[in-house]
């Protein structure tokens, strides 16, 4: 996993409220398990007119122009921000994954579903939880705004706002440490491939009648 850096993004808003894994990844596109090529497939229902499959060639697909990330003012966008509820839904990891993809690399929002928050810092994303009065004020500023951007800075937890004034947030200090550090599950046993290996030895040597055959 890459390690989470100080960026400074671009901020698309998505003014919606329980917006479910199904509705940020459709069940048709579950069939991979390969982390990446979902980026096209974000939001699918919502992005494009017709009915998306896996494989499809995204580029001359009929798009909803109404819809946000669709948008001119908002393409490339690195911080989505959003309502309460966020990612409620199935556990899907493939969430996460294609908002990733995308380019999202952190999402700010009063409230996220337990299971997509999770998800989340397992894969390199930085969902920031904000109270409802600094997500209005947020909402405001980014429809006033055209190209408004926020820096993110996960080592301070500190949102920089473009006025210099900074909004601070709480984070796990595991979940922060694993993201500074660019560790998911995997990452964390391989810190452990040492002393995995010595018990491996040992085992091997006390109960040799296990690992024959």
């Amino acid at each position: 996993m890459k390690k989470f850096e100080t960026f400074t993004g671009l901020v698309a808003p998505l003014d919606r409220a329980n917006v479910d894994t199904d509705a940020i990844i459709p069940k048709q596109f579950l069939k991979s398990i390969e982390r990446t090529g979902f980026g096209p497939y974000l939001f699918d229902e919502w992005r494009y007119l017709d009915h998306g499959e896996p494989g499809m060639d995204c580029t001359d697909r009929p798009l909803n122009t109404g819809f946000v990330l669709n948008q001119q003012r908002y393409q490339g966008a690195q911080i989505l921000l959003t309502r309460d509820n966020f990612g409620c839904g199935s556990s899907r990891e493939h969430a996460p994954w294609a908002l990733l993809d995308f380019g999202i690399r952190a999402l700010i929002a009063p409230s996220f579903a337990d299971i997509f928050f999770n998800n989340c810092f397992k894969n390199g994303i930085l969902p920031i939880k904000l109270d409802t009065v600094q997500i209005d004020a947020l909402f405001r500023a980014v429809e006033k705004t055209p190209g408004y951007q926020l820096q993110v800075d996960l080592e301070n937890q500190l949102i920089g706002l473009p006025d210099g004034i900074s909004v601070d947030f709480n984070v796990d200090p595991f979940r922060k440490h694993c993201l500074l550090n660019g560790l998911d599950d995997i990452g964390l046993t391989l810190q452990k491939a040492t002393e995995i290996n010595n018990y491996e030895e040992l085992r091997t040597q006390e109960t040799p009648w296990l690992f024959t055959g």
